[in-house]
């Protein structure tokens, strides 16, 4: 970014779904660092409100990115949260025009997409950074300093695990646009390669080879109750069921609630709207009859280039939803949540607890905890210090260090599918 270093950083968004509504809220919390000046969002209600909300013409808040991007180059950075599917092109166009870029990961849904996109970022130059947003997180940092200082020796192992809140698999991955591999992509990539690149980050190590096990189990029609309804609210066990989509949405629209995931299943934040919705829309389906086909339960063992093994569980049955890791060294451990990271060290018979942050509540819909929001806010202090000040040094999560991630979700994904052993480095394009 050229110019006063004290002019806010001007930024577009093309999509603006719920995951870009988190990073305009910082936006809009930081009006001396950063300003929203365009949108590309294909739904009207949504558009038009934004477009309201940040006094944008016409011009400037457009129904489809290919518009956005025959505008030139409108603004300093944007931040591209578009569908899964659709990367490529707004991506090169974007990086093209010259615009400093924010991907929403995934980068995209396949090997062959993921390498065009990072070619572009490189032959560019531009600045280019993806959405792994836990990089940035005091945890993640503390237990990346407990390694890399040698606290614990030598790296020899490491364990980690997802326990997907139970009531946000059902929304996303069951009922919601993530429920189908085909029009979105697999469970690991959308969900988990936040996790796989924790992994590699923590390890310092690139993931040499994989194999993985995991399956669709329960949500399925094979287990749905006798005499039961296709639709929640028509349901004679919504008042019990574990996934009642009327007992996951009418208290939160009762209590106010108006942000996700009440956000994404209405425009109309009234208990009609919820209600309406319900009747009709893929919110309110029974969740053992909602056409969904990703995976609920899912495990990856690796190898990494450095020699360290690891495991990783992806599981949608949490009740308590903080991701869990454990690093075995040589001369210590170090273990850690969302909320403290311990560190025994061997040599001097030591254990400190480190207390982080405190996080959504268990077994809560509410909206998302300090946890996740630090994580964003991190990521997104350190991308418009980028553009602004063109230090790319506090970026953690640029083009090759995403596309290796990647890779190994791909080489898991071919292992569960097809069996065996995969190694990461003979992919098909590799």
């Amino acid at each position: 970014m050229e110019g006063n270093i004290l002019t806010p950083v001007t930024v577009a968004f093309a999509g603006f779904g719920n995951r870009a509504e988190r990073y305009a809220q910082w936006i809009d919390e930081n009006p001396e660092l950063c300003r929203v000046v365009a949108i590309a969002e294909p739904r009207a209600v949504r558009r038009e409100r934004v477009a309201e909300k940040y006094g944008l013409g016409a011009n400037m808040a457009v129904a489809d990115w290919r518009a956005l991007a025959q505008l030139g180059r409108v603004a300093d950075a944007i931040i591209i949260s578009l569908p899964d599917q659709d990367r490529v092109g707004p991506v090169e166009e974007f990086l093209k025009r010259g615009y400093d870029t924010l991907l929403e990961k995934p980068i995209a849904v396949n090997e062959e997409d993921c390498r065009s996109i990072v070619a572009a970022a490189t032959k560019n130059n531009s600045l280019f950074a993806v959405c792994h947003s836990l990089r940035y997180t005091p945890h993640t940092q503390t237990i990346k300093e407990a390694v890399t200082s040698g606290r614990i020796g030598e790296v020899i192992s490491i364990q980690h695990i997802e326990p997907v809140d139970y009531l946000h698999y059902a929304h996303s991955f069951v009922r919601g646009n993530w429920k189908k591999e085909a029009e979105s992509s697999s469970m690991l990539l959308q969900k988990s390669c936040h996790d796989m690149d924790l992994l590699q980050y923590w390890v310092d190590s690139p993931i040499r080879r994989v194999s993985s096990f995991g399956r669709l189990s329960h949500f399925r029609p094979a287990n749905k109750p006798a005499g039961t309804a296709d639709r929640c609210i028509d349901c004679k066990i919504q008042d019990e069921c574990a996934f009642s989509a009327t007992r996951q949405y009418l208290p939160l629209i009762r209590e106010g609630h108006t942000c996700w995931p009440i956000d994404v299943v209405t425009e109309e934040f009234t208990e009609l709207g919820v209600r309406e919705s319900l009747e009709v829309g893929p919110y309110g389906s029974c969740v053992y009859n909602s056409g969904n086909d990703v995976v609920d339960h899912q495990v990856v063992n690796m190898e990494f280039e450095s020699g360290v093994t690891g495991s990783f569980t992806m599981v949608g049955f949490g009740w308590d939803s903080r991701r869990r890791t454990r690093i075995f060294g040589t001369q210590g451990e170090v273990e850690g949540d969302l909320d403290t990271v311990k560190i025994a060290h061997f040599p001097t018979r030591s254990y400190e607890e480190i207390e982080i942050n405190p996080s959504r509540p268990p077994g809560s819909m509410a909206p998302l905890g300090s946890g996740r929001n630090i994580a964003v806010n991190s990521l997104l202090s350190a991308f418009i210090k980028a553009v602004k000040t063109g230090d790319r040094s506090g970026i953690l999560s640029g083009p090759e260090e995403s596309l290796n991630s990647h890779l190994a979700v791909f080489a898991a994904e071919k292992s569960r599918r097809e069996g065996g052993i995969v190694d990461v480095s003979a992919l098909t394009h590799a």
